[in-house]
């Protein structure tokens, strides 16, 4: 099935070697939830036996409502490195809310859910359960499957709420706009104070605009430097709006567990013979 124009997911590390392990769907949902939704998704695995494939993600700011068989789940922002077990064969529905689109719909704040994962049930009651049973019950069928979510959400489309529109527009701002680097900017384009710009981020995405910003511009480096050939860490540093090469690499290092130049090195090796152009094109 293709993506409809949609990439792979950002975030994913070593997305290319863990590409021969898996795959990917995706698809918008119905207009009426695009300020909510950013798109359904399906991962499908399939990993013979008997050790594991362990797939490290940097994860968005987005809550994600996940149907797997035997782990479905609500699962807040996670801030550190988010790591699955990969083995056997299986697969994952999801729904990707937008950075504050969840908070509608579990009508109090996120910050709770950061770092943990809750039964549907605990959110929907017994329609979630029946709503997980109905898309376990489609199997391989994703359209089917995000047919089924568009009908879910829609049947309990909250109310609209200008919270909820300006919070996504800041993260758009901070994920589109490589120069926003620091929380004085955010608080310049949104006009308010930065008190409150806090209590809006802490109430519908369940993190600080700091670690928005943060978490961004790492996914910018790991991305740069799956793509890119000879990328010097001291320019990039300077990109993504650091002190020096070296607070930089410090960053870097403690969320995506190896230094650049060595995460660099093992993306270079799973693209042998590859341009950085040629990379991004595959994506």
């Amino acid at each position: 099935m293709p993506d409809r124009g949609l990439r792979h997911p950002s975030g994913v590390l070593d997305l290319r070697a863990g590409l021969e392990r898996f795959d990917t769907w995706r698809r918008p949902p119905a207009p009426a939830l695009a300020d909510l939704v950013e798109h359904y998704w399906r991962v499908r695995w399939d990993v013979p036996g008997p050790e594991p494939y362990v797939q490290h993600t940097l994860s968005n700011a987005s809550v994600h409502l996940c149907v797997q068989e035997g782990r479905s789940r609500i699962q807040g922002v996670t801030t550190g490195r988010f790591t699955t077990l990969l083995l056997g064969r299986g697969r994952v529905f999801g729904v990707k809310f937008r950075p504050a689109g969840f908070r509608p719909f579990l009508g109090s704040p996120v910050a709770p859910l950061t770092d943990r994962s809750i039964p549907v049930a605990a959110v929907f009651g017994q329609d979630g359960d029946a709503y997980v049973r109905r898309v376990l019950a489609l199997g391989d069928d994703d359209e089917a499957a995000a047919d089924t979510a568009d009908a879910f959400l829609l049947a309990r489309l909250p109310a609209p709420d200008p919270d909820v529109a300006e919070v996504n527009r800041l993260v758009a701002l901070i994920v589109g706009e490589r120069a926003i680097t620091r929380v004085d900017q955010v608080v310049e384009r949104a006009g308010t104070g930065k008190r409150t710009l806090q209590r809006l981020f802490h109430e519908h995405v369940g993190v600080s605009p700091k670690w928005v910003i943060r978490r961004y511009r790492l996914h910018e480096a790991a991305q740069r430097l799956a793509e890119e050939r000879d990328v010097s860490l001291a320019d990039l540093a300077l990109d993504l709006g650091y002190a020096d090469q070296a607070h930089f690499v410090r960053d870097f290092k403690s969320v995506v567990g190896r230094p650049p130049a060595a995460y660099a090195r093992g993306a270079d090796r799973s693209q042998p013979g590859r341009s950085g152009s040629e990379a991004q094109a595959a994506t």
